[in-house]
């Protein structure tokens, strides 16, 4: 018997997924637990619908990215930091610093924990940090240290 998963079921498959089990498994666990639908017409219809929607929405999803990405390879980002005589920052500079900067800067909220900088920043320069944003998407950007 040929269902559609409503969920993702352990071992067998992901949400919005056709797989053929048997018609017991299927009968018995899967429809009562409201795991799965019966693949008959009707049903497979709307699970074609909804796959385009999720694709349109995926799609447009990406182009926001795709332009918030384009945004920040614009300029590099300028943080402030408190600095001795010799150009040493007091402390180091952290996501959470870079975080702020591209909100003020930039206009964009991204989770400090997406963020990740390739070398302790100790002193006033030039340094690259690059942000993840999930399922293969990530850039670099490049911020710049500047003593106050």
């Amino acid at each position: 018997m040929e269902v559609i998963l409503i969920q993702d079921v352990d071992n067998l498959g992901a949400a919005n997924e056709l797989v053929k089990v048997r018609n017991g498994y299927a009968r018995n666990y899967l429809i009562p637990q409201k795991l799965a639908l019966e693949a008959n017409p009707s049903n497979r219809k709307q699970q074609e619908e909804k796959t385009k929607q999720l694709q349109k929405k995926e799609a447009k999803m990406l182009a926001e990215l795709n332009l918030v990405i384009a945004k920040l390879k614009e300029a590099p980002l300028k943080i402030g930091a408190k600095t001795g005589t010799s150009g040493k920052i007091f402390g180091s500079v952290t996501s959470l610093q870079l975080t702020r900067a591209i909100r003020e800067q930039k206009g964009y909220d991204i989770d400090r924990k997406k963020i990740h900088i390739s070398d302790e920043v100790k002193e006033v320069g030039t340094y690259k940090a690059s942000i993840d944003f999930g399922n293969g998407n990530s850039t670099e950007v490049e911020f710049e240290v500047v003593g106050e």
